[in-house]
């Protein structure tokens, strides 16, 4: 069974920046996308990023590109998302999820959460002054 732990999440200012980190463990992996997601309050869950496991290929939705980059964590099986200039629409349970053995670049279809069933427990982000 894969874990998945995202940590990172608080309080931030807009215009303000947070690091979350995915830290993913339970079997070796070969092949797979790691994807960040979003769900806030009152709304279905959005995908954000993605990733690929070479770290080579990555897909971002429009509301972030710009402002959010996905990359290879510096520890070994971590993802990391840096959140730049941030706005309360941000704000949300930010959630970073698995689909394994996928040996193919990321496709929009990746920024949709019924791709993957493998999903971490959540960590908020709150973005208010």
């Amino acid at each position: 069974q894969l874990r998945l732990v995202e940590s990172g999440g608080g309080l931030v200012q807009p215009g303000g920046s947070l690091r979350l980190s995915c830290a993913f463990s339970g079997y070796t992996l070969g092949h797979y996308l790691i994807g960040w997601f979003r769900q806030a309050p009152g709304k279905g869950r959005e995908g954000i990023a993605v990733i690929s496991s070479s770290g080579d290929n990555i897909m971002y939705a429009d509301s972030v590109k710009g402002r959010f980059t996905i990359s290879r964590g510096d520890a070994r099986n971590t993802v990391a998302l840096q959140m730049n200039s941030l706005k309360p629409e941000d704000t949300g349970i930010y959630y970073c999820a698995a689909d394994v053995s996928v040996a193919r670049p990321p496709s929009g279809r990746d920024l949709d959460p019924s791709e993957y069933d493998q999903w971490g427990q959540g960590t908020q982000v709150t973005v208010s002054s």
